[in-house]
């Protein structure tokens, strides 16, 4: 978890301003244009950042779990979001003021750090997905999606219905629904109206495209101790 990864002492500064929050499938935190008036811890779940085109077309960019937060650039200056930032897997998290972050990250080396870091993390990822979403077929990139999913969650279980995989993925339902029964019927997934389990990681990561290892590897590198645990 990105706050874990602070001292104590820094970790107090945030701690009285910190509110839990359920992050339920579908909320936006941030929409695309609008100033970030918050800050956004997923403990689970996964937060998806998403490039929204003016007919309203939209495909992910980045994903946000227990690793990271969302508008966490605030932390350095008034920022407003250059995504729409919408729940995509349920779960729960703490959210602070981006004021309130801001004052913490003034007094603290340590929290300045981690928002550096962070913003290389998720530029790794927006730079691997644009590539992604341009050069692989959408089988390679929906099993580097399931994957970097599972890496957030405890369960093998994902509640993500074919509309918001269609809409992360930038295809249509149907194609979503083509490749989705292929991998059940190859027995790497089993699929239920609004429910993915995956059966097979092996066989999924022999299936993925190889930005699922290029984004993990780049990441270990620049801030390991970010993604370790919870």
């Amino acid at each position: 978890m990105l706050l874990a990864a602070l001292p104590p002492a820094d970790l107090a500064l945030l701690i009285p301003d910190l509110r839990p929050i359920g992050l339920t499938q579908g909320i936006v935190l941030h929409e695309q244009g609008e100033a970030i008036d918050e800050v956004y811890f997923p403990n689970d779940g996964i937060v998806s950042l998403l490039a929204v085109m003016r007919q309203g077309n939209a495909i992910e960019l980045a994903v946000i779990g227990f690793e990271g937060a969302v508008g966490a650039l605030s932390g350095l200056g008034p920022r407003h979001s250059h995504t729409r930032a919408v729940v995509q897997v349920s779960g729960h998290g703490q959210r602070i003021p981006a004021a309130r972050f801001r004052k913490a990250a003034e007094q603290s080396e340590a929290i300045r750090n981690i928002i550096v870091r962070h913003g290389e993390m998720l530029l790794i990822q927006v730079q691997q997905t644009a590539a992604c979403n341009a050069l692989h077929p959408v089988e390679a990139r929906l099993c580097r999606w399931l994957l970097q999913a599972h890496d957030r969650l405890e369960s093998n279980l994902i509640q993500l219905t074919h509309e918001f995989l269609s809409q992360m993925l930038g295809v249509r339902r149907t194609t979503v629904t083509v490749v989705a029964n292929s991998l059940q019927l190859a027995g790497l997934i089993r699929y239920r109206r609004g429910q993915i389990e995956l059966i097979d990681r092996d066989g999924l990561e022999a299936r993925a495209c190889e930005c699922y290892q290029a984004i993990r590897q780049q990441i270990d590198q620049v801030a390991p101790e970010m993604c370790d645990g919870r």
